[in-house]
């Protein structure tokens, strides 16, 4: 049985993120496509066909142990990118206080990327979010659907082409309708103070 050791730089701020974006290159090397460092803030930019096994290695390589998804939220760059997407996951280990960024690249023909609610059971919510603000489909999720908007909302409001006003200016969402109608029928019980 051959054993490799590894060399790490455990800071006070747990591995340097750089060290950790070159592991995650040579390990995933087909589909890491670029690594970024803006303000001390290192990204991992990736393909989305392995995104959710970069993930899983992330959370359960014992060194690395990203047990934290901080934040899963998604970038439009309609017209920016060859790749409209990219949905991006902030993590964070508890253990050892290291931080990374994740960012899988989704097109905008086929806006689907893997659910890793099997990974950190929290990203329940965020892809929920981000469905609904952006239309990106999480393949095996337990429960995708709208959280913020109601059901029969049409459109994804953080996409860069939704109208500023809505998808349909003209005429208000029946449900706002709805309300007005209700205030002016209760408004005979309006305290007058």
């Amino acid at each position: 049985m051959a054993v490799v050791l590894r060399k790490i730089s455990l800071t006070d701020k747990g591995l340097d993120p750089a060290e950790i974006a070159e592991e995650i290159k040579q390990k995933f090397p087909d589909e890491v496509i670029e690594v970024t460092n803006f303000r001390d803030q290192v990204s991992i930019i990736i393909k989305r066909g392995k995104a959710f096994d970069i993930c899983r290695y992330l959370h359960d390589e014992p060194h690395l142990s990203f047990d934290h998804l901080q934040d899963l939220t998604a970038v439009d760059y309609q017209g920016k990118k060859e790749n409209r997407f990219e949905v991006v996951y902030n993590l964070l280990s508890t253990r050892y206080r290291h931080r990374i960024r994740v960012k899988a690249q989704v097109p905008d023909n086929d806006p689907k990327i893997r659910s890793v609610v099997p990974i950190w059971a929290g990203a329940n919510w965020h892809e929920r979010e981000c469905y609904d603000m952006f239309g990106i489909v999480f393949s095996g999720h337990p429960d995708l659907r709208r959280i913020l908007l109601p059901e029969d909302w049409e459109g994804h409001p953080l996409r860069k082409d939704y109208p500023l006003k809505g998808p349909a200016p003209e005429k208000e969402w029946p449900g706002f309708v709805e309300v007005l109608n209700k205030a002016k029928e209760l408004k005979e019980f309006e305290w007058e103070g």
